[in-house]
């Protein structure tokens, strides 16, 4: 692989890493606001829209952050640029598609399904990029 395709490899990482990172800054500011909106300085202190908007940020951290890790390392393996967008993109779409289901129903949802499909589905392809390339 030429140090080309490598940095192109590096900069779709970036890329997603740059708007996964974006999208726990806004899930973080919804936090923010619900605890100075119900005067709460620890917790959810019972409420219900603070607390899907905990666990939104929460689920995202959790998440996101292996799949950024994911990102870094198929990009540093020589992984294709291709893959690393394809894994981005669709962490991404879930990561959005789950704080949505969290954030917009109680209960069970569309939403959460769906993203949490799509968030194993790239954690899936980059675990099993990242053992191949280990492999081979």
């Amino acid at each position: 692989m030429t140090s080309e395709a490598v940095m192109h490899a590096l900069q779709a990482a970036a890329l997603w890493s740059g708007l996964l990172i974006l999208l726990m800054l806004v899930l973080s500011g919804m936090v923010v606001s619900g605890r100075r909106k119900h005067l709460v300085s620890f917790g959810d202190g019972g409420h219900p829209d603070l607390m899907a908007a905990s666990r939104a940020f929460g689920n995202c951290v959790e998440y996101a952050t292996t799949g950024m890790a994911a990102l870094a390392m198929l990009a540093l393996v020589s992984g294709q640029a291709w893959m690393v967008h394809t894994v981005g993109a669709t962490l991404l779409a879930g990561r959005i598609i789950h704080a949505l289901g969290l954030l917009l129903q109680t209960g069970p949802s569309i939403g959460r399904v769906l993203g949490m499909a799509l968030t194993w589905i790239a954690l899936l392809a980059a675990g099993v990029g990242l053992i191949a390339y280990g492999v081979l």
